[in-house]
């Protein structure tokens, strides 16, 4: 018999009673036991002994915490330990311990605006309504300024437009208007390089140092690192290179001027985080010098790549890194996580991590391609980075990261800027996908994650 709400919620409570004492006394074996099989397989003890020892530990104990509400099962709640306030998610499973469980920064509830958001959804069938009153609950908030959403199921594509393009400028982004994408990029990167596999130009497990200056390929700490390891997270290298100046000056377009002389040099001396190929660990170093690795493969540039390879065979006219002149015109502006005008990011050497811009209409051909079996090179490598190369505490492809609903499994990215936020999602046995593509940083994960379901 299914748990009701109500039980849920209280199962939910108990269980994050027994954790915060665990927690507050640092009893990590007794914090794995409440764990549930399947959570264990995806977080070995010792990766999530390392985790509670890296992140969480160190904020200190938990002095008082507040229910917030409950969602899909999982409850969350206000937390305040000594050294931080968070966001702590906890969710039972039918044997009653924990399902999942997550602890991000807690940020206070965003303001709504005191208007009516423009929008040019029609309103005339289930799927305009439903759509509507999720992504209202996004564009209503403050700090959100324009979305466009795409959608591709039982053979038809709908898109919508809420807000603007810029804040109050009065034009609804059309399913043309140019957003970047942030680590959406990534995907576009692994598909090069699952391109170059089928061509027969690169392996999977090729050593990065084969295609690295001698002078960098020699540092030992890179030579067990392939070409594999940097599209699925398991390189071993940092999230970003130390040589990265983030400061007050910099971080409005962060990446503009670290290029391929700086990330050689860094690359000349860095140390890894793990042992490559053993722990996933997100990182945009990784994707960028992957990206420009291909360039060394191929001899073009970043963009020309993503333009012959992706672009071009499919159509998507409006998917670059640089807009000419009537592209500038489609183009959205960007807007802080207070719904602040920031600059547009610009990327160098570490293009393949972020530096895409892309429209809902482009990102719909991109998912359908995705999703279609053809005997062409870049159906074949599209479904090379479907499948999956690292199954532990997250599973991942080439690139591609990989969810599972009751109906099946289904594939996903999502992307950040400092102005822009993104999510894609499809399922190729369901020929499902969405795309959310908003010109502010508020996170739009959980409204894609929501319509998305709207098509299982």
């Amino acid at each position: 018999m299914p748990v009701s709400a109500q039980n849920k919620e209280k199962q939910n409570d108990s269980l994050f009673t027994i954790v915060k004492g665990y927690i507050n006394v640092q009893n990590g074996d007794g914090l794995y036991a409440l764990l549930d099989d399947d959570f264990k397989a995806k977080f070995p003890k010792e990766t999530f002994s390392g985790v509670l020892k890296s992140a969480l530990y160190p904020l200190g104990a938990i002095i008082e915490s507040g229910f917030i509400e409950i969602k899909d099962g999982v409850s969350s709640y206000k937390t305040e330990c000594t050294n931080a306030m968070l966001l702590f998610k906890i969710g039972a499973g039918s044997d009653g311990k924990i399902a999942s469980m997550q602890f991000l920064p807690y940020k206070e509830p965003v303001a709504k605006k005191s208007y009516t958001v423009p929008s040019d959804n029609p309103m005339k069938t289930t799927l305009d309504s439903l759509v509507d009153n999720i992504a209202r609950a996004y564009i209503n908030k403050a700090n959100t300024v324009g979305l466009s959403i795409g959608i591709t199921t039982e053979g038809e594509t709908h898109t919508y437009g809420y807000g603007t393009t810029a804040k109050d400028n009065g034009h609804i982004p059309g399913a043309d208007a140019i957003f970047e994408i942030g680590s959406i990029t990534k995907t576009f990167t692994a598909t090069l390089l699952a391109y170059y596999v089928i061509e027969h130009k690169v392996s999977p497990s090729d050593p990065i140092t084969k295609y690295l200056p001698d002078s960098v390929a020699a540092n030992k700490n890179l030579q067990q690192i392939t070409l594999q390891m940097l599209a699925n997270h398991t390189s071993g290298l940092p999230r970003l290179p130390s040589n990265l100046a983030l400061n007050a000056t910099t971080m409005a377009d962060p990446y503009k001027d670290y290029d391929k002389d700086k990330l050689f040099a860094y690359l000349k001396s860095c140390e890894l985080t793990s042992k490559p190929g053993e722990k996933y660990g997100y990182s945009n170093l990784a994707a960028g010098l992957l990206g420009t690795i291909l360039e060394r493969v191929s001899g073009k540039t970043y963009e020309q790549m993503v333009i012959d390879v992706i672009c071009k065979p499919l159509h998507m006219n409006n998917t670059i890194q640089h807009p000419d002149a009537e592209q500038m015109g489609l183009q959205v502006k960007a807007h802080n996580d207070k719904g602040e005008p920031v600059l547009l990011w610009n990327m160098d050497a570490l293009a393949g991590a972020g530096a895409i811009r892309s429209s809902a209409h482009d990102m719909l051909l991109y998912a359908q391609a995705n999703m279609k079996e053809r005997k062409n090179s870049l159906s074949k490598a599209m479904e090379l980075t479907h499948n999956v190369t690292y199954d532990k505490e997250m599973t991942i492809g080439l690139g591609w990261h990989m969810g599972k609903t009751k109906d099946g499994n289904y594939i996903w990215h999502n992307g950040a800027t400092g102005g822009s936020s993104s999510y894609l999602a499809f399922s190729p046995h369901k020929k499902t996908a969405v795309v959310v593509l908003s010109n502010a940083a508020e996170n739009t994960d959980a409204t894609g994650q929501d319509i998305f379901k709207l098509l299982q």
